[in-house]
């Protein structure tokens, strides 16, 4: 990282907190009251409610404690820390610190009304024994304040239980029942799905009330349940009145105003390549061939044209994050008349663009970039699986497919070229790449699940991801070099204790794994594994290995990508992030990157980034749940049938199965091998019989037949067709 990505920029406020936490640590040395802390930092009236608002953020961020009597302390020196809540079903929770410390278990009895997701204080009381769910030497604690409630709403099963009625919640990590009276029922059947609204929030004697806000359905209902899973994650479809309106009073005329002082690629043949279904084309591409390479050119639409920052559409599309993608629907981050409307590249039709053109050598390499505003009119809306006809179709198979799309095969050939030296080049420095397929759920018309498969990923998807890869790097580049504030796509190394179980693995397989090589090392390994049996299950360790990425402001490099600069510029349409960068992009191209837009940068972009990261990852749990519901759906009228299937997953309770005529999983338990008993290795991810030292393990085949399908569990069970059909151990598993 270059010196002046470095560079630090301080918060106005920064002084203050400083002085209090000094004056807490060092010079009281014990909590004090607000009172005491003005009179001590001589605070004047006019500067009171800034001073409250300095102590409030240290109490929400967790530097400091409120306590009894109204004082303030620093946390660490009352053995309290603050962080989030995440419960597990079974009763018991942990504690995420926010200052990035190890996670605290809390017991069953220590709860004191914490919901999962709440911001908590909790009081550390000393690291517990070796117990059934939970390693030794973990840090143990108890509840001792709720600082902030995360769950209003609960959407849960509606059920009388004697006297009274209650909502069992759908989340299985929310442990509460709500209790609702008789009388805010709103007239609920029992076992109806229902959304309650907490009126009283639980605590260590009382359970939490509510009351019932509205009736969703009969669970048993397909569309219900997809509808359970989009409020329990907070999802909304509905645009607010002030949102749509003001995307209903946006013209979908581009006017010479609009075009005056940006580049006009209007002449040159642009196309865009999605998938068949797609409606929000965010992205078009266009080539040529030139004496040092090639010229590329990746536009993508401008969103910040058309959404001012702080208006009410911007504030949903904060709101919601990032677009979310369920089988047969969509819950777009902006509405339809921007995200399929006037912000979409059309073909035919002149739209707002933002440019990165990059002049690549014959290596890959890009030696020379512009981003530029810019006007484009794409030429063709391609299709994925039509560019893989094109490009794959030697004996002209298709003559009218090649005839339609004569003017633009060279291009894509061209594109083809260019996407192969891309990715070898960025192969060759490191990036790391994983073969793992996503399911694709195939919808009949009349609305039924047909099939459910693993996506293709041909050429097409290949061209289209190595030219947005350059882009994306391209513009965090430009920002690095200029040394400005700016919102960063990044992933951490992973961790120590991570690489070592990798290298332990690594031996159990037979590859030589090299530690000094970094990155370089593990796309080795993927290299050395490409083709072999052990293929899938080096790529699947290889993957719970990895950190997740996210967004900072704060660059640190992508480890997977081995770029030391990435952004995420090219979906401004499905991703908030997208539309900053993209106003960022148009403050330097404009000369507008004032200091005071420095300044506003650095305090505003931390919050935008934390919070994007957040809802990026509840989009991906909600598609996830979405996709295991389909998979029950579809699997529910195969009880009795069997498949054959390889082992995808090994836990201490059982092996998962991914069937082979379906891309569909299920579990096979442990309580079901009736042979033996069976321990589970960690270190080669395996089942492995105690007696008969008989093993199951990752990348193994397995004949099973369908025992049981939980649709609201989203559970599918397996049991082994043909009796035990693991093989016999290795003795060199036994090392230690």
């Amino acid at each position: 990282m270059k010196d002046q990505t470095k560079k630090e920029h301080n918060h106005p406020n920064d002084g203050k907190r400083e002085q209090i936490l000094k004056f807490l640590g060092n010079v009281a040395g014990r909590p004090a009251s607000f009172r005491e802390l003005s009179r001590t930092l001589k605070i004047g009236r006019d500067e009171r409610e800034a001073f409250k608002s300095i102590v409030r953020s240290l109490v929400s961020d967790g530097s400091l404690v409120k306590i009894r009597g109204g004082r303030y302390g620093i946390a660490s020196k009352m053995n309290l820390v603050t962080g989030e809540l995440t419960c597990h079903p079974d009763g018991f929770a942990f504690l995420i610190p926010s200052d990035g410390s190890d996670d605290i278990f809390i017991g069953p009895r220590r709860l004191a009304g914490a919901m999962h997701g709440d911001t908590v204080v909790a009081r550390v009381e000393g690291k517990g024994r070796m117990q059934k769910g939970r390693p030794s030497g973990r840090k143990e604690g108890g509840i001792i304040r709720v600082i902030k409630r995360a769950q209003k709403k609960i959407v849960g099963r509606f059920e009388k239980a004697g006297d009274l009625n209650v909502v069992i919640p759908a989340n299985g990590k929310i442990l509460e029942r709500i209790i609702i009276p008789l009388n805010l029922s709103k007239g609920a059947a029992t076992g109806v799905m229902v959304e309650a609204e907490i009126t009283r929030w639980p605590d260590k004697h009382f359970g939490a009330t509510g009351k019932i806000i509205d009736i969703i359905g009969d669970p048993d209902d397909p569309d219900v349940e997809a509808e359970v899973i989009l409020r329990k994650y907070g999802l909304v479809s509905r645009f607010p009145a002030d949102a749509a309106g003001e995307a209903e009073r946006i013209s979908h005329a581009i006017v010479p105003d609009d075009i005056k002082g940006r580049v006009d690629l209007r002449p040159r043949l642009t196309c865009t390549i999605d998938g068949e279904s797609a409606k929000d084309f965010d992205d078009a591409v266009s080539i040529e061939k030139t004496t040092h390479g090639y010229n590329l050119f990746v536009s993508i639409a401008d969103v910040s044209h058309y959404v001012p920052e702080g208006g009410a559409i911007d504030r949903e599309a904060y709101s919601r994050g990032t677009s979310v993608y369920f089988p047969q629907r969509c819950i777009p981050m902006l509405p339809e008349a921007l995200s399929n409307g006037i912000c979409s590249l059309l073909p035919d039709s002149d739209r707002l663009t933002l440019t990165a053109e990059l002049q690549i050598d014959e290596n890959g390499a890009v030696i020379k970039k512009r981003l530029y505003e810019s006007v484009i009119r794409s030429k063709f809306r391609l299709t994925y699986t039509t560019v893989k006809k094109l490009l794959k179709d030697e004996n002209d198979e298709n003559p009218e497919l090649r005839s339609r799309y004569s003017s633009v095969l060279p291009d894509l050939k061209l594109m083809e070229e260019l996407a192969l030296k891309l990715s070898k080049a960025r192969i060759e420095a490191g990036s790391i790449d994983f073969d793992l397929p996503e399911p694709q759920i195939i919808i009949d018309m009349e609305g039924n699940i047909e099939d459910i498969v693993r996506s293709e990923r041909n050429i097409a998807h290949r061209i289209i991801e190595e030219f947005m890869l350059s882009a994306n790097r391209a513009v965090a580049e430009e920002f690095v070099r200029h040394g400005l504030p700016f919102i960063y796509r990044v992933h951490p190394e992973p961790s120590k204790d991570s690489i070592e179980d990798f290298i332990e693995f690594t031996k159990t397989i037979g590859v030589n794994f090299k530690t000094s090589l970094g990155h370089m090392a593990f796309q080795r390994v993927l290299k050395d594994v490409e083709g072999m049996p052990s293929e899938r299950l080096v790529n699947h360790v290889l993957l719970r290995s990895m950190q997740q990425a996210y967004y900072s402001a704060e660059n640190i490099g992508h480890f997977g990508l081995a770029f030391r600069d990435y952004t995420h510029f090219t979906s401004p349409i499905r991703r908030y992030p997208d539309l900053v960068v993209h106003r960022l992009l148009r403050l330097l191209i404009q000369n507008r990157y004032t200091m005071h837009e420095r300044q506003r940068m650095q305090e505003t972009l931390p919050l935008i980034t934390g919070h994007t990261s957040t809802t990026e990852r509840k989009a991906i749990d909600a598609e996830r749940e979405v996709i295991d519901l389909k998979k029950a759906q579809f699997m529910k009228d195969k009880v009795g049938e069997r498949f054959d299937g390889i082992i995808s997953g090994v836990a201490s309770f059982g092996v998962f199965v991914e069937l082979k005529e379906y891309f569909v999983e299920g579990l096979v338990h442990t309580s079901t091998l009736l042979d033996d008993f069976y321990m589970f290795d960690e270190k080669t991810h395996s089942l492995i019989g105690e007696n008969s030292k008989r093993t199951f393990r990752l990348g193994d085949n397995l004949s099973v037949t369908v025992t049981s399908v939980d649709v609201e569990r989203r559970r599918i069970e397996f049991a082994l067709a043909n009796g035990l059909s693991g093989r016999p151990r290795k003795k060199r598993f036994f090392k230690k």
